[in-house]
Formats: C-alpha cells, sequence, structure tokens
C-alpha cells in the first residue's frame, strides 16, 4: 500500500512554501562543494555526509548549519547550489517553491545581499520546470538593526523574484517583537511576511508573530498546541501555518512524529500546509511527509490533496495565479485517483 502510494504522491503536483535553499542542496551538490574547499577531515566520502547531518538538539542542528554554510563561499557556488535545489524540487513535481535565502549569513564571505539574490536568481532561471520566488530570511540572530539594513538592500532587488520576507535563527533566543518596525517597512515595499514561531520556543512566540509582527504566514507553529488562546487567535485569523514535521523531530523540537500536533490542528480547523524546511539536511522530502501524515495521522487522500491545495491557497502568488494553479493541480491525471 504504502508504495502504491509514493508513487501516487510523487506523481500529485505540489508546492512548497518553507524551504531553505542553504538547507536544501542535495547532498551530492553540497558534496562537490566541500571536495572544491578541501573537504574535511571527519567525512571522507559522500557517505559520512550524511549521518554527519544529524542532530541531537535544535542548538546542534544551527551550529551544524554553520559547518555547512563553510562550504559555500562565492556567487557561483549560490548559482549552483541554485540550480541544484530547482531541478531536485522538479524531479519531485513540485511546481511552484517560496525558498528562503539568508542575505546576512555571508557578509563574512564577502558576500552581499544584492550578489545573493543575483547568483540565486541566475541559477533557479536555468531550471524551466518549477517556478520559484525567493522570501529574504531577515535572521532574528542579528537584530532589528541588521534586518533593517538588509531590508534597505533587497529593495533594490525585488525584480530577482523576491515576494517576501522571514525570521528565522535562534527564536528561542529573539523573540518576534523587537522587529515590527522591519516588518511594517517590508509591507509598505509590498513584500509578503512569515515568521518562525512555535518552533525552538513557545506559544508566546507565535501570538507575538501574529499580533506584532502582523504575518501572513507562520513557519512551524507546533507550540500553540500548548495555549488554548493561541489555538483560537490561529482558528479566528486563518493565518496559514508552515507545518514541517519531519523537520521537528530530526532538530529535536518533538521527541517522535507521534508527538506531532498536525492532527489537534486539523481538527481544531487550522489552515494548514506541508513542506520539508531542510531536506539536503533531513533527508526528507514532501513525499515522505505525506506518507507520515497518512500512515502514522491517519489523513486520507482527499485530505491529502487538501493540504496541497491549502499550500497553493496560502502561497504569495496573485489571485489570478492561485486560481489557476489550483485548476491545472485538479486537473493532473493523478488527482483524479
Amino acid at each position: 500500500m504504502t508504495d502504491d502510494l509514493r508513487t501516487w504522491l510523487g506523481a500529485l503536483p505540489k508546492v512548497e512554501l518553507h524551504l531553505h535553499l542553504e538547507g536544501a542542496i542535495p547532498l551530492s551538490a553540497l558534496w562537490q562543494l566541500m571536495e572544491k574547499y578541501g573537504g574535511d577531515a571527519d567525512v571522507p566520502d559522500l557517505a559520512a555526509l550524511r549521518p554527519r547531518l544529524t542532530y541531537k538538539d535544535f542548538p546542534d542542528f544551527i551550529a551544524t548549519w554553520i559547518w555547512k554554510n563553510g562550504f559555500i563561499r562565492s556567487y557561483d557556488d549560490f548559482t549552483f547550489i541554485a540550480e541544484a535545489v530547482a531541478r531536485d524540487l522538479a524531479r519531485q513535481n513540485i511546481r511552484y517553491a517560496e525558498i528562503f535565502f539568508s542575505p546576512t549569513r555571508f557578509l563574512d564571505q564577502g558576500l552581499k545581499p544584492i550578489g545573493l539574490a543575483k547568483a540565486i536568481r541566475a541559477g533557479l532561471d536555468r531550471v524551466g520546470e518549477i517556478e520559484v520566488r525567493l522570501i529574504a530570511d531577515l535572521v532574528r540572530d542579528h537584530g532589528p538593526d541588521q534586518a533593517a539594513d538588509t531590508l534597505s538592500q533587497i529593495k533594490e532587488v525585488m525584480d530577482c523574484g523576491i515576494i517576501g520576507i522571514g525570521i528565522g535563527g535562534s527564536e528561542h533566543l529573539y523573540p518576534p517583537e523587537p522587529f515590527a518596525e522591519v516588518y511594517e517597512a517590508a509591507r509598505a515595499l509590498g513584500l509578503r511576511t512569515s515568521a518562525h514561531a512555535g518552533e525552538a520556543a513557545g506559544p508566546e512566540s507565535i501570538r507575538g508573530a501574529v499580533e506584532a509582527l502582523k504575518v501572513d504566514r507562520i513557519g512551524h507553529g507546533i507550540a500553540a498546541h500548548a495555549d488554548e488562546s493561541v489555538m483560537a487567535l490561529l482558528a479566528e485569523t486563518q493565518v496559514p501555518i508552515e507545518l514541517c514535521p519531519l523537520s521537528n523531530v530530526a532538530t529535536g523540537s518533538l521527541a517522535g512524529i507521534e508527538d506531532h500536533p498536525v492532527r489537534q490542528f486539523w481538527d481544531a480547523g487550522l489552515m494548514l500546509t506541508v513542506n520539508t524546511d531542510d531536506p539536503g539536511m533531513f533527508h526528507n522530502s514532501m513525499v515522505e511527509e505525506f506518507v507520515v501524515l497518512h500512515d502514522v495521522f491517519g489523513f486520507d487522500r482527499a485530505q491529502i490533496k487538501t493540504f496541497i491545495l491549502n499550500g497553493v491557497a496560502a502561497s504569495w502568488q496573485t489571485a489570478e495565479q492561485r486560481a489557476a494553479m489550483a485548476t491545472a493541480f485538479q486537473a493532473a491525471p493523478a488527482w483524479q485517483s
């Protein structure tokens, strides 16, 4: 049954709304970068790379993220990984994606936000089978002043397909409220907004993202289950949640997949989408995310289609583009089965 399910899921057209470029690099592409820059003595070959990308908790994941970023050193490297990620998404029948990139994480390499955006766009444009738009992750660890400076730079390259901003990074150390002015400035530029919230901090982080930042979407949001008032807020506002179930287990945010509140969220009427977050680091895929929803939580095929259409509806395309995409998805042969 699971093999048949995987085949069907693979054939379905899909969207991805919560995906980090630097965390989605296929292992083979990351290995090429490691070889280019002299490698790591603790990772002697490609086979050793996968176990290196495992984490005991969220801080360990962040530390590994920084280690991996050490092998991305030039604008050409960003063009290379952008193309590799886009090809990997297209291979999975993902037709549309909104991808985070981190404009300020590479300043120590001499890489500026404007140059990064152009380099990434060049790589994405080499793959015609998928449409990809970009979300600038302002990285909460660097503070609101740096976020404001980054915003002032990326507004010069919005024609590279930048449609929104977000804040990732160490949520447990940096709450959302200090970024309210930056979010207001982003909206004034016509950008949409998301925030990682309720992943590595409690439900108060989600409330802050909704009420102080006025976000269009919430990344992860799993801590909402611990506060009935936050659950009610999400149900009332219908702010879409970018769920990343397997990611939450991989980072230690949840002890096991059975602890994920997806069924509680669904039953409460929250607006849910399904995403992979960092598939290059978690070794997951959209197909595997949906297999888990089916096998562990009992979501059937009709409900899986609803998750996919929720992703279309929550995307930051125009209303006309969303409607056209929903129609096209439902006309796909696999959708009829």
